[in-house]
């Protein structure tokens, strides 16, 4: 039972962390530039460097997942019980929703203010399918390819790659849309999009699962 509650602690902490350096970073680059390639470069940079962060601090307490998607895999595969993957998804939302509120009032903005960026565009649904199964490919191709501990490095680099090569700017993950709702600011998404991406997301877990097992049948050992 303690060795779960930490791993939840760990879920929310590094999915509010993980929020609050992608909209806080988006804020701050708003305020620090006018050039948008700039703002999403360093948006981009902050938001990877707090992963590789953030993984290499919680993955030893739970796997460092922050993202429903990944937890949806994990459970997929068998590497958690239903139980213990749905605290996972509630801690992961719970998390991700303080983020964004933390990070707003930092930036001395109100706690909740629904976004009104519109993100609705099929281009930009299809690119979320796209970033979701190179996300978890990604992931689980290092964890069962036996080298899990080059994970936080590459899912870092694929992120800040994801940013440039997907119209989307590569969301990935259902915690951090929702939560994404709640800032009207650069990394904002109106709540009428997120439905869309939401369900892209999964589409792409589905996808990614069939890659997955595909060309790792079998966890490799190291």
């Amino acid at each position: 039972m303690l060795r779960l509650r930490s791993a939840l602690l760990a879920e929310f902490v590094g999915t509010a962390f993980l929020l609050a350096a992608v909209v806080g970073s988006g804020i701050m680059a708003e305020r620090l530039s006018e050039d948008v390639g700039l703002q999403l470069f360093q948006n981009a940079f902050a938001t990877a460097g707090m992963l590789v962060a953030l993984i290499l601090a919680f993955g030893g307490a739970s796997g460092a997942h922050f993202n429903p998607v990944v937890t949806f895999a994990a459970r997929w595969f068998g590497d958690l019980d239903t139980p213990t993957a749905v605290g996972y998804v509630m801690a992961q939302l719970g998390g991700g929703i303080v983020g964004v509120m933390a990070a707003n009032v930092m930036f001395d903005l109100d706690a909740v203010n629904w976004s009104t960026r519109d993100r609705s565009s099929p281009n930009l649904v299809i690119a979320e399918v796209v970033a979701t199964i190179g996300l978890l490919v990604i992931i689980f191709g290092t964890v069962r390819s036996g080298r899990g501990d080059t994970a936080p490095y590459a899912v870092g680099g694929y992120i800040a790659s994801a940013y440039y090569f997907t119209s989307s700017t590569s969301f990935a993950n259902p915690a951090v849309t929702v939560a994404r709702t709640l800032s009207d600011t650069f990394a904002g998404i109106g709540p009428a999009s997120a439905p869309a991406f939401l369900a892209a997301q999964i589409a792409g877990a589905a996808a990614a699962i069939i890659v997955i097992t595909s060309i790792y049948p079998r966890p490799k050992t190291p």
